[in-house]
């Protein structure tokens, strides 16, 4: 599937940027989301000049109801079609949840659940119709185990971890896979938004090349799911082992910040 073209959410930075630059080094066209328009059109100029790939840039923010019905509407008027859909783009925010801001709350549940499942929808009507589609869901290892400071952020994972198994099985017959990768803590501004400062999560980081690497090989595999980083493979054996309310401790412990 060389010539596919690649769909990729949250794509100016990070996980997303990364798995930019692995799917044009294959050869891939690419079709670049997030908000941050300049950011988006120095990698797309990188990529044209390294790869020789086409590259779509469009600016769109998904914390905005309607937000993956509009993105659809823009790439099928380019005369475009997504055979391989990357959602990447996620907010989380460190802290209590009974402290927290409700509009940064919203905003995370439209982009980390809403968008990410619409754009699922939209998406694979066309890859249906074409036969073939791969589609490629970033949750985390949050989402095997609640997480105190991240309440809704695990939730929010949980959710989509749940979503592409289902997926998963249903397109079983459609020659349509659905992957979903579950990083751990790497080395984006993902912590700086969240405010990660002064945790354990931020001394356990993977590059985000790494976890771009091994997602891109799963999602191509047609694999179900993929655990980044050889630290984090065990980890659902291990919580299966300990008491939910000791592992669920061990987790909030993990993201509370340490004292200066």
């Amino acid at each position: 599937m060389t010539s596919s073209t690649v769909l990729i959410t949250g794509a100016s930075s990070g996980i997303g940027r990364a798995l930019a630059q692995r799917f044009a080094a294959a050869g891939h066209a690419l079709i670049l989301v997030a908000r941050r328009e300049s950011a988006l059109q120095s990698l797309a100029q990188e990529l044209r000049q390294s790869h020789g790939v086409a590259v779509t840039v469009i600016a769109h923010d998904l914390a905005i109801a309607g937000a993956a019905a509009s993105l659809m509407q823009r790439i099928e008027a380019a005369g475009l079609q997504v055979d391989i859909l990357v959602n990447n783009a996620g907010l989380g925010f460190n802290g209590a949840f009974i402290d927290s801001d409700l509009a940064q709350v919203q905003s995370m549940l439209q982009v980390d659940m809403i968008a990410l499942t619409e754009l699922c929808h939209l998406a694979l009507q066309g890859m249906k119709k074409r036969g073939h589609g791969r589609i490629l869901n970033v949750a985390s290892v949050a989402a095997f185990l609640p997480c105190p400071q991240f309440a809704a952020y695990a939730a929010c994972k949980a959710y989509v971890l749940s979503l592409s198994e289902s997926l998963r099985h249903e397109l079983r017959r459609e020659n349509i896979t659905v992957t979903c990768l579950c990083p751990g803590a790497t080395a984006t501004e993902f912590h700086d938004v969240a405010g990660n400062e002064g945790t354990l999560i931020m001394r356990m980081m993977d590059s985000p090349e790494m976890v771009a690497e091994q997602a891109y090989r799963a999602t191509l595999a047609g694999r179900g799911m993929i655990i980044s980083g050889w630290v984090n493979k065990p980890l659902p054996f291990f919580l299966q082992l300990l008491p939910r309310s000791w592992a669920m401790t061990l987790a909030g412990r993990a993201a509370r910040r340490q004292a200066a």
